[in-house]
């Protein structure tokens, strides 16, 4: 194993898939968050936005979401998120792209992950809050959405983890990440495949097994008491 991993480099490759699950997630978190507010919204139109973000995006392949960001915004509509002419342009416009692919597909998970938080807070917090005088967007801020944070920790923790399996997909537009190393090793080591599927595999177990403890131990440390 350690042969195969200093051959194909995959320590390289695995760091680039921890990049794309902290970047992806960052942004999905905040895509998704934004999404949540929409879909709890009393105005009509911004909870039919939400809503149709949510359908269609939980519904699409996700090698299609990110397949699209690289034959669709940069090849039909010029969308260029790097600098052209620089050394590394392909491979870090390909890096995020896929980051733009993957928070805006998991950012539905993310919303829906909220909007299971949110059910867990009682109706009269809401009540009371308008009764105060709260504006929808300051009892948002100030109370439905702290408290839907710490009652969506475990489904935001499996949000992530299925996010860095996720990352395996951004090989479809070139990124260098652990599945096109494994597309490699397999087409030029075929005669070690089962140590291929072996060291991937237990590379992913490492990345995820610490975020499943992590959560686990924040979830019930953080759980709301009622």
């Amino acid at each position: 194993m350690l042969e195969l991993i200093e051959q194909f480099n995959l320590v390289a490759a695995f760091w680039m898939t921890i990049k794309l699950t902290f970047f992806g997630g960052i942004g999905a978190l905040v895509i998704g968050t934004i999404v949540a507010v929409f879909r709890l919204s009393p105005v009509k139109i911004l909870n039919g936005i939400g809503t149709a973000y949510v359908t269609l995006i939980r519904n699409t392949p996700l090698t299609l979401i990110i397949v699209f960001t690289s034959l669709g915004l940069w090849g039909q509509l010029g969308i260029e998120p790097a600098t052209r002419g620089s050394e590394n342009f392909i491979p870090t416009l390909n890096f995020r792209l896929a980051i733009l692919g993957l928070a805006v597909y998991h950012a539905a998970f993310v919303c829906e992950a909220l909007r299971s938080g949110v059910n867990t807070i009682p109706v009269g917090q809401a009540e009371a809050a308008r009764s105060i005088g709260l504006t929808f967007p300051q009892s948002m801020r100030q109370i439905i959405l702290p408290q839907a944070f710490r009652g969506a920790i475990t489904p935001l923790g499996n949000v992530l983890i299925a996010l860095t399996k996720n990352t395996t997909v951004a090989s479809a537009i070139g990124v260098a990440e652990a599945s096109l190393a494994m597309k490699n090793m397999i087409e030029f080591r075929p005669d070690v495949m089962v140590s291929v599927f072996l060291v991937i595999a237990i590379g992913f177990v490492i990345l995820t097994l610490p975020v499943g403890l992590i959560v686990s131990y924040f979830s019930s440390r953080l759980a709301v008491r009622r």
